[in-house]
């Protein structure tokens, strides 16, 4: 075990070469960025394959061995096969004294064209000086979804390389193509790998999500999960016309709407009986972990566009969007949606929800009461028509132990790259990532974003600060040392 003083010097060492050779590691992230890798429309999967050829012989100049593993192919909704992209599995080092680490991340991204409102080329990685002094921003997309990421932490292996230093880890890579377009295969294939590839693991760290400000680092140790319904009323096999037979029947529309509305009352809490009853209690530590996070509300509310939130305060918020259950409604299939007046009765509707699962709910558990309620509001309105409950997705929630080892290197890591604890945060939408990775390795999972709150991903004008990208390179160099430490 190094001492202190060692360790800070060799961070300085390490942190320097960085800092000297930030050029290029940006023209890394170019040469990445322009590649069309959208795993979304059909016509560019070419282009995913050639990224992850392009990422296989960036981590094979590492020295590390890379396979690229083949998932076969599958078949779109209109018939047409495609070749599903290889996932790298990669591994750096195999000192049994060493801990191993697992990096996942993924190099598809979501589609964009300069035309839907971007002010640069989508694939050409532009350095811009920012609105806040000293920040300048690198546009495009992928840069922080999740291209930036993944270089910064083979940057901070490459460090360690080039300075001829001895890695404190090993390492091991899962690098895919398909996130995007949701994960296609993955599952599958760590469960194949679990007992060879995965055997050797100590940690899994996911890097593909941001900070909750724009400037303070963050660790994210929670997301929640998603059980999506459909609710569907039908009357008979055709529409109706209002004039002919309004005021005579039941209207598929109007017991739709009624079970719809009895879903939350206007304080946004969820009036099915028993929803909150298996929902973790919120214990004091927990708590104490909100007081101090990041977070401008007025912000928020203005990036939304809205008058006014359900809460007022930062807290109330923050739980309400992480550890408790929300619902929403999504929409109604089948009904008249288009403009002008068609006096129309619709045969039949679908009402379409979700609801989204924090630790405890159990999803067969809900859905129970899901149909339990809608069935109890329906029976109670006397109506003839067809009432039929189903749930076609649910995700479970994902949650790791903020004192866990993991969480503790990264903090420190945190504290020397940037001079300041990190919040603890949690997701309040769903990675399925996470929490597949922690069911079936069993290992434990930290999420520990390099991006910030504004990045944009999935959004026009996708960026990620030089000094988020830099910094996020030196913060994995770091936590390498740290893990190495406390293991």
């Amino acid at each position: 075990v190094m001492s202190s003083s060692s360790s800070s010097a060799l961070e300085m060492e390490l942190f320097q070469y960085i800092d000297a050779h930030q050029s290029d590691f940006i023209q890394d992230l170019k040469e990445w960025v322009a590649v069309n890798s959208d795993s979304v429309q059909p016509h560019l999967r070419k282009e995913v394959m050639r990224m992850m050829v392009l990422a296989a012989d960036r981590l094979a100049a590492l020295g590390a061995t890379v396979n690229l593993v083949n998932l076969g192919s599958h078949q779109l909704p209109d018939g047409q096969v495609l070749p599903l992209p290889s996932v790298i599995l990669g591994q750096l080092g195999k000192d049994p004294q060493n801990p191993t680490v697992c990096f996942y991340g993924h190099v598809d991204v979501q589609p964009a064209k300069k035309e839907d409102g971007w002010n640069t080329d989508p694939y050409t990685l532009t350095e811009i000086d920012g609105t806040h002094l000293f920040i300048r921003n690198l546009y495009g997309r992928g840069a922080t979804d999740n291209k930036g990421p993944v270089l910064a932490w083979i940057n901070a292996v490459e460090t360690f390389r080039a300075l001829k230093l001895a890695m404190p880890v090993n390492i091991k890579f899962v690098i895919e193509g398909m996130e995007e377009a949701g994960s296609l295969g993955l599952e599958k294939l760590l469960e194949e790998e679990n007992q060879s590839f995965f055997s050797d693991v100590d940690y899994v760290v996911i890097s593909d999500n941001l900070w909750l400000s724009r400037k303070k680092p963050a660790l994210t140790y929670g997301s929640r999960g998603n059980a999506c319904f459909f609710v569907e009323v039908e009357c008979g096999s055709k529409d109706l016309h209002s004039g002919t037979f309004g005021g005579i029947i039941h209207e598929p529309l109007l017991d739709l709407i009624a079970l719809l509305d009895s879903l939350v009352d206007s304080t946004g809490r969820i009036q099915i009986p028993g929803i909150y009853d298996s929902v973790a209690a919120l214990t004091e530590e927990e708590r104490k972990l909100y007081d101090s996070i990041e977070f401008d509300l007025e912000e928020h509310r203005n990036n939304c566009g809205v008058k006014k939130f359900l809460y007022g305060t930062k807290e109330e918020i923050l739980l309400h969007l992480w550890r408790y259950p929300s619902l929403s409604v999504h929409g109604i299939e089948g009904a008249f949606h288009e403009p002008g007046i068609k006096t129309v009765i619709p045969a039949k509707v679908i009402g379409k929800f979700s609801i989204r699962q924090v630790p405890h709910m159990d999803l067969s558990a809900v859905k129970q009461q899901v149909v339990e309620h809608l069935e109890g509001v329906f029976s109670k309105r006397n109506s003839p028509n067809k009432l039929k409950v189903s749930m076609p997705l649910g995700a479970k929630p994902w949650l790791a132990d903020v004192n866990d080892l993991l969480y503790k290197a990264a903090r420190t890591a945190i504290k020397t790259v940037f001079g300041e604890d990190p919040d603890f945060i949690r997701d309040g939408s769903t990675v399925p990532v996470a929490r597949m990775f922690q069911t079936i390795t069993q290992k434990s999972v930290m999420m520990l974003p390099i991006g910030a709150a504004d990045d944009g991903e999935h959004s026009q004008n996708e960026k990620i600060s030089r000094h988020n990208y830099i910094e996020g390179t030196k913060l994995f160099a770091a936590f390498f040392l740290e893990i190495s430490k406390l293991h």
